[in-house]
């Protein structure tokens, strides 16, 4: 199973306290979780840990300053803010407390916290006094009702009820906390615990070692599909054949990429994870016919009679995988057609036991082929459903929901 902050984009506000020296190890859980951690620290915050130290634990720059050089460059806290997936302040002191409940962004970690679009998890660290004051309590409160996560000391209280507050909570309860709400709120998303298999790309029949048999596909279609069913909380397996598309970064995590070249190669991977998936999506434009024999050595053109070059079927990805079905499993086709569309692709769908499959025809200009739109045309047993022109990532948004709904 996918650990809970695998992928996860972190930012970590460090504060002016005696307390940002455990910054470190909690800089050392959430990379061994399998957390990204990007640092933001308050001038006063320097004075208790250096940024070289952040820096080299992290392998980031540690940011501080509104500007970063004398030449005008400067530090985004707006794309900051979009960029992770929470933030952490820990340590937080009861003067940074104060500034963010009442929007003081006089310094850039309260600049970049009014600026975040994701979940805040604050870590207060002060002495009992300061923490037990009314203006502290106050801000608290006022930080609660914003919807942030306070993460106290969850053992060490009297009757009173402050004692142990006010300290820094230690740092593996509060990358616990962090790990805890990211299960909790990936357990919500539709496809969690879902594993979905899914093809993209073009593949590469060799001729001889310099040249091949192809087509145009660039993968984009695919790779959109596999990043909606990550969105959706899948762990997807994503079989692509030769692209030069990469993952985002917020998807990455959540999906499991083999690149492979040939037919024969997507092939054998389809085939070894199918029978682990729920679902497969096969999306990928595999060539339908391969040469019977490739040649060692590159052919000359030299003698000046034709090259006859024999080629013979590759295998059928769907139509095995619709053989291997079993009870429970899903399985979407897609069909690109010149002519006679929609028959040819109900063809398909009966002939390769799919439960639906996506038309889409090279009539349709500027889809298909190298493009980031498409036009699609989703065919079940049950009937039809055309949509309009749409970019690639709206497109698999449309095909999902047809897919969560009979899953």
């Amino acid at each position: 199973m996918t650990n809970s902050l695998t992928g996860k984009k972190i930012v970590l506000g460090i504060t002016g306290s005696i307390a940002a020296y455990k910054a470190c190890n909690i800089i050392r859980l959430l990379i061994k979780g399998g957390a990204e951690v990007q640092v933001v620290i308050t001038p006063a915050g320097k004075e208790f840990i250096t940024p070289i130290t952040l820096s080299a634990l992290t392998h980031k720059p540690v940011i501080s300053e509104f500007f970063s050089q004398r030449d005008g460059t400067w530090h985004s806290h707006v794309d900051l803010g979009l960029w992770a997936d929470a933030m952490l302040v820990a340590p937080c002191t009861a003067s940074t407390l104060g500034k963010m409940a009442n929007g003081v962004a006089d310094n850039m970690l309260v600049t970049t916290y009014l600026s975040m679009k994701a979940p805040v998890f604050i870590a207060p660290a002060m002495d009992l006094d300061m923490y037990a004051h009314p203006t502290t309590q106050q801000n608290l409160s006022r930080l609660r009702s914003f919807g942030n996560h306070i993460i106290e000391p969850q053992s060490g209280f009297l009757a009173s009820g402050l004692e142990g507050k006010g300290r820094m909570e230690e740092p593996e309860h509060i990358v616990e906390a962090l790990r805890r709400f990211f299960e909790q709120r990936d357990a919500a998303l539709p496809l969690s615990g879902s594993h979905i298999l899914i093809t993209a790309g073009p593949t590469y029949e060799k001729i001889d070692p310099v040249r091949f048999i192809g087509n145009y596909s660039s993968g984009k279609m695919g790779f959109a599909l596999a990043e909606e069913c990550a969105r959706r909380g899948a762990h997807v397996t994503l079989v692509a054949g030769p692209v030069s598309l990469q993952l985002s970064d917020a998807a990455a995590g959540r999906i499991e990429r083999i690149d492979v070249e040939s037919c024969s190669e997507m092939y054998q991977a389809a085939i070894a994870a199918f029978p682990q998936c729920q679902a497969a999506i096969l999306c990928a434009a595999v060539a339908d016919f391969r040469p019977e024999t490739v040649a060692t050595e590159k052919i000359k053109r030299e003698g000046g009679d034709d090259l006859v070059i024999r080629l013979k079927p590759t295998h059928d990805i769907a139509a095995a995988l619709g053989q291997m079905k079993q009870q429970g499993q899903r399985l979407v086709g897609f069909a690109l057609e010149t002519h006679d569309e929609e028959q040819h692709a109900e063809e398909k769908l009966q002939r390769k036991q799919l439960d639906f499959i996506v038309l889409n025809s090279l009539r349709n200009e500027g889809t298909c082929f190298r493009t980031d739109e498409n036009q699609v045309t989703i065919i079940s047993r049950k009937g039809k459903k055309a949509f309009g022109k749409k970019l690639k990532a709206e497109v698999a948004s449309d095909i999902i929901d047809e897919l969560t709904a009979i899953l």
